[in-house]
């Protein structure tokens, strides 16, 4: 049950007499800061009162007096300017969470009115190794998969990945002249990946060669009106102040843009012309640039050498990705990459043409967003369609063939301009009906508290990462065994497997505990200690309970399918009571908004109320046997809800640590 949304709901039938939108004002009912103001606060008396122009403490006093709330709360208690106290009544919490114990979805009911959803993440390009700029979305969608697929919902996970296009035509041409056939033969995926880092360093380097005089130009042009302008007298008056201040510091910003792309430039032209290798193969192919987009539109035309070499990676790429989300626990429903909609792209474009929305621009085929000065190419002058076109195609296959109602692109927000102009596009197009949602996250940061790289300066590769959780993890867990009382207790092939779930669930945690929308710091430390809001001492407390449930010789089956009620006679068995009925009532937060956070948080103040009640409430040695009969069953709802709440983030538990 969704206390919360009951509370609301019982609030917003009295508040339609008081407002013509009272959904906004229950949004201010929410559970209290302070246990001491009880469980649930409302506080839109203050609002209310303001826009009614009467009392506040009045007014909360005349609502809380008709809202029916004596079946679920104690008397409400209005207080201060207006506040609205709910205390939950004991007998009620009793009776939730006794039927919870005894319910195998720890008293989650599926939804009554299910979404069809569509889960669009992860989506990395197939002829390169993972990365660590896949983790997030890869760990973000799959938890949002699997929530949305255990509240009811029609779900189907998607990776959209990223098998043809501009990359394949770049790999293509560096087959084709740059091949090292024995690297080739024993790792065909890592010499695919350096073909394409070769061929993309090398069309940086002339791109960098061309565009370099000109922005040396407009630097030292806008240098010069920056100088002007900083040499020129303040106005006396204050407007014209203020807009001298703001002509500055937009000539600065300029400035400031402008001699980062001329650094940026001079820096991949150092990097070519100071390695003699790279400065001979950027002279044999001058003309790179152009003739890797001609294997793109050959490949495109179905050219059969090309389509041949497409053939022959697509197995070995496809092949490693999979080894790589085995690993992570990570399953899709479909992975229909950029190939399967290319034979759609044409009509994509002849549609949107007879629409009236695609126009021909400089050669290209776009469509103009009234408001937006860019444009949203779908089609571009040497007849290459683009992302724009392939992500078009596919919202027309998900909402005609899949039946869609929800899609949900779990992409970096670094791309939130190409889904709004999408996602407009789409709408005008027709398909306007459909929830289209870019849930976008924020980059993982090193210590320098810049994007997460090696020592070297690379992209830290997925499995690298993985490997080093893993190592690290075992560590941990030789450590715990060396210092147990008894002597160890777990064997090679024990401690090798929780190794391999707390390494991976540590980075899975890490990022899922973070407001998906911001950067944050990747930190080995933090992520794998055993205090703190980490996996580690979510696993840590999951095994814990189960360790009860083994010292007292306990069949945990036999006693959830007994008759056995819980009795709530500790503050402590209260409070981690209310915090267990609570669990659907954060799973339906976390799809608000698409928040995973909301369930870490949820799982760590779990952890925290049962490691309390463990402190007050002895549960093998209690006082009679059906206090010791009422904690066990209030335990093993406890391990049973942080299990399941792990699985949904795709994290394992493990029985013992």
């Amino acid at each position: 049950m969704n206390i919360l949304r009951e509370i609301r709901d019982r609030f917003h039938t009295v508040l339609v007499g008081y407002s013509d939108a009272p959904e906004t004002l229950t949004t201010l009912i929410r559970p209290a800061q302070d246990a001491k103001h009880g469980d649930f606060q409302a506080n839109f008396a203050m609002s209310l009162a303001k826009q009614r122009g009467v009392n506040p403490l009045a007014l909360a006093k005349e609502i809380a007096d008709k809202v029916a709330l004596a079946d679920l709360c104690e008397p409400p208690e209005v207080a201060g300017a207006g506040f609205i106290n709910l205390r939950l009544k004991t007998d009620w919490i009793t009776t939730q969470v006794t039927a919870q114990a005894h319910d195998a979805r720890c008293g989650v009911n599926p939804v009554p009115a299910p979404r069809k959803y569509i889960v669009d993440f992860s989506s990395p390009n197939v002829a390169k190794p993972m990365h660590v700029g896949h983790l997030r979305s890869s760990v973000i969608g799959d938890a949002l998969y699997r929530v949305l697929k255990f509240l009811g919902h029609d779900v189907i996970s998607d990776n959209h990945i990223g098998d043809w296009g501009t990359q394949f035509g770049m790999i293509i041409y560096g087959y084709k002249h740059f091949l090292d056939s024995a690297a080739y033969d024993a790792n065909p995926v890592g010499e695919l990946a350096r073909l394409y880092r070769l061929v993309s360093q090398l069309e940086g380097y002339h791109e960098a060669a061309a565009e370099l005089p000109g922005l040396r130009e407009k630097l030292a042009d806008v240098e010069s009106r920056n100088r002007t302008a900083q040499q020129s007298p303040m106005p006396t008056d204050k407007k014209e102040q203020e807009a001298r201040k703001k002509s500055l510091k937009q000539l600065a910003s300029e400035q400031a843009g402008v001699s980062d792309k001329v650094s940026s430039a001079a820096k991949k032209i150092a990097a070519v012309e100071g390695d003699a290798t790279l400065l001979a193969l950027a002279r044999q192919h001058p003309g790179i640039i152009e003739e890797a987009r001609l294997e793109t539109s050959r490949m495109h035309a179905s050219d059969p050498t090309n389509i041949a070499l497409w053939n022959q990676f697509m197995p070995e790429c496809l092949a490693a990705l999979g080894r790589m989300y085995d690993r992570l626990g990570v399953r899709f429903d479909l992975a229909l990459g950029e190939s399967h909609y290319q034979p759609m792209l044409a009509s994509v474009v002849e549609d949107l043409k007879a629409a009236g929305l695609a126009v021909e621009s400089d050669g290209a085929i776009c469509v103009f967003i009234p408001g937006v000065d860019a444009p949203f190419i779908i089609r571009k002058r040497d007849g290459a369609y683009t992302y724009a076109t392939s992500d078009l195609a596919t919202i027309r296959d998900r909402v005609d063939r899949l039946k869609a109602d929800v899609v949900l692109y779990v992409v970096d927000a670094r791309q939130g301009d190409h889904f709004k102009l999408l996602f407009e596009t789409a709408r005008r197009w027709g398909y306007d009906k459909v929830d289209l949602r870019h849930v976008s996250f924020g980059t993982i940061l090193g210590d320098d508290r810049r994007p997460f790289k090696t020592r070297s300066g690379d992209t830290v590769g997925l499995e690298s990462l993985i490997d080093e959780a893993v190592t690290r993890a075992r560590k941990i867990v030789d450590d715990n065994e060396s210092q147990k009382p008894q002597g160890a207790e777990l064997d090679e092939a024990t401690r090798t497997e929780i190794s391999e779930s707390v390494g991976i669930g540590a980075i899975k945690y890490a990022d899922l505990s973070q407001n998906r929308e911001t950067d944050y710091v990747f930190s080995w430390d933090k992520m794998l200690a055993l205090s703190g809001d980490t996996a580690t001492y979510m696993q840590y407390a999951y095994a814990r309970v189960c360790g009860i449930f083994r010292r007292g010789d306990i069949d945990r089956v036999a006693l959830r399918q007994s008759s056995q009620s819980i009795r709530l006679e500790h503050p402590a068995e209260r409070a981690l009571a209310l915090q267990l009925v609570r669990f659907h009532e954060t799973l339906d937060g976390v799809v608000v908004d698409y928040r995973p956070n909301l369930l870490t948080n949820y799982l760590f103040e779990t952890a925290n109320c049962f490691s309390t009640f463990f402190e007050n409430c002895p549960v093998l040695k209690a006082d009679n046997d059906e206090s010791r009969a009422s904690r066990l069953l209030l335990a093993d709802l406890t391990a049973r809800t942080i299990g399941q709440g792990l699985s949904l983030l795709g994290i394992e538990t493990i029985e013992k640590m």
